[in-house]
């Protein structure tokens, strides 16, 4: 039985095509590498354990200054050691140049994306799904942040993509080539040392559940399971070793006891939330594909006998149930499913078979109308809420930016039409994907570049550079202890308290400064009068702490003479 009655059949996805397509996503996660600031804390944290491992030659007990970083393997900061290594130098703190591993991440993931769906389906609708996938906002976010999870979901997919060749060869008589094994092991075994036994949560339970629903597991012995697991200890177990020489067992207890098995409990670093909540958050994060999966649910469901269907419906289940069920939720947790998805509604979208043209029920078509709103109101959001947020730190408009936001309503308001009047989905999701590359293009080629003097942590370090009265002067910050300072200013930064910077100041008063807020200036200075210590103000810092959305003042102090 086949879904694609209206497609041209004739038209397979060539290497050429593949080449083409790496060169569109690399240009499209391009812009914005080295004018965006860290996006949060976790990236500046990567970036300066990266800095510190290459700086120390060591390359087993990751560190962010003198405190072990024991949450997850040592595999992405050797990635990222490796890009520094190759392109830059500690001194430059090329912050684009601790994300190439992201970047080439991000295109390889968006080419499985499109080779699977090709696989399961034909060539359209894998190509629609990686386009999906690629100008989502989570891949677009994470995409550019030197972080796990790009690099995560590019391993998971190759997992997979092996895993869907097993089950779509379950018939035949001869078995897959080797290679196919040697791709699902090394691929588990890269992403085990990437984030731990995260990566086991799709790449083993998506063949679990389809031996549990399909009552047939014969397909499993494409994979070569009786030796291919050594493969996947050969790339982990050395590492393993050493880290557990070198903490005495605590990174196990730590990564395993206290990070991993810590989310499923409790929600940690305030970051808890209720089962449902990436039901919620799914409208924005996969926006604009999200607005055409939730017009495919019911042929996904009226399908979910097929094989290729079953197979991404045995990949997304388990994985999502499981992160709603676990209390710390963070956006990218259901990344890995992403793709699954993207593929699904594609199918729906270019695999259309004669009976289907969306819901139909009156209950159906309602709700799916009022998500179309919700679609607009959020694309409407990312098309000038950038410009709002670029205005409130700087006080400029962005006058492209706005040009840009105008074409992104006008595409929207032409997709809604599309989708209202003619009835046409296919031509909303073209559509669609073009408003999001406006967007990202007046969000990473216009607003965030003009922005890129107005980062706080930038401000500092430059002022700290121009102003300090040595050349291996510490700064202790009273006011603003982002992870970014760290990494831009030096790994001997004190992130403390007004009272402790004042004692530092005391014992080092030759060289030594403080960074306080106006707001904690009094504190400040009665610790400043208890040490018995005068301080100069060399200069003031003004700007935005992105993190909290809080706007500071800062003073630099040194011991007067």
């Amino acid at each position: 039985m086949t879904l694609f009655s209206n497609t041209d059949q004739s038209f397979r996805m060539r290497a050429s095509h593949y080449l083409w397509l790496a060169l569109f996503v690399f240009m499209l996660f391009l812009p914005g590498r080295a004018s965006l600031p860290p996006l949060d804390r976790d990236e500046a944290r990567y970036m300066q354990a990266t800095s510190q491992m290459i700086e120390s030659k060591n390359y087993i007990d990751v560190r962010f200054q003198d405190k072990p970083r024991y949450l997850q393997p040592a595999g992405i900061y050797w990635l990222e050691a490796i890009a520094v290594k190759a392109t830059s130098n500690l001194h430059d703190k090329a912050l684009w140049a601790y994300r190439i591993p992201s970047l080439f991440s991000a295109v390889g993931a968006v080419l499985l994306t499109v080779w699977i769906g090709s696989l399961l389906f034909d060539s359209y609708v894998g190509l629609l799904a990686g386009l999906f996938l690629a100008v989502s906002v989570l891949l677009m976010a994470e995409g550019r942040m030197a972080t796990i999870d790009t690099t995560l979901l590019f391993f998971i997919l190759l997992a997979q993509s092996s895993l869907a060749r097993s089950w779509l060869a379950r018939l035949q008589t001869q078995k897959l080539p080797i290679s196919v094994a040697l791709i699902y092991w090394g691929a588990v075994g890269c992403g085990l040392m990437l984030k731990g036994p995260v990566v086991l949560i799709p790449t083993m339970l998506t063949p679990i559940v389809l031996a549990w629903v399909q009552k047939d597991k014969s397909w499993w012995q494409h994979l070569r399971p009786a030796w291919g697991w050594v493969l996947t200890l050969f790339i982990v177990l050395p590492w393993c070793i050493a880290i557990w020489i070198v903490s005495d067992g605590q990174f196990f207890s730590n990564a395993v006891g206290v990070n991993f098995l810590g989310k499923v409990a409790s929600g940690q670093q305030a970051h808890g939330s209720p089962p449902g909540l990436y039901i919620l958050i799914f409208l924005i994060t996969f926006w604009p594909g999200s607005l055409f999966t939730a017009w495919s649910l019911p042929f996904i469901w009226k399908n979910r006998k097929l094989d290729s269907i079953k197979f991404l419906l045995c990949w997304i289940i388990p994985h999502w149930l499981i992160f709603e069920v676990i209390a710390t939720k963070l956006p990218h947790y259901v990344l890995p499913t992403y793709p699954a998805i993207a593929i699904l509604t594609s199918a729906a979208l270019w695999g259309i078979s004669k009976d289907w043209h969306g819901p139909v029920s009156r209950w159906g078509r309602g709700l799916f109308h009022l998500y179309l709103a919700l679609w607009v109101v959020v694309g409407t959001i990312l098309a000038v809420g950038g410009i709002c947020w670029a205005y409130y730190m700087s006080g400029i408009w962005f006058w492209g930016a706005m040009i840009g936001a105008v074409g992104v309503l006008t595409l929207i308001a032409y997709a809604v039409y599309c989708i209202v009047k003619e009835d046409n989905i296919q031509r909303a999701s073209v559509i669609s994907i073009a408003a999001s590359l406006v967007v990202y293009i007046e969000l990473f080629v216009i607003l965030i570049p003009g922005l890129s003097s107005e980062w706080l942590s930038n401000k500092i370090a430059k002022t700290v550079e121009v102003l300090k009265p040595c050349e291996q002067s510490v700064l202790a910050s009273a006011s603003y202890s982002e992870p970014s300072l760290v990494f831009l200013v030096g790994k001997e930064t004190k992130l403390i308290n007004p009272e402790k910077s004042a004692q530092f100041l005391k014992d080092n008063a030759a060289c030594g400064l403080a960074l306080v807020d106006r707001k904690k200036e009094d504190s400040f200075n009665k610790a400043l009068e208890m040490n018995h210590l005068r301080v100069k103000e060399l200069g003031r810092i003004h700007g935005l702490n992105y993190s909290t959305g809080k706007k500071l003042d800062l003073g630099l102090y040194k011991v007067a003479p």
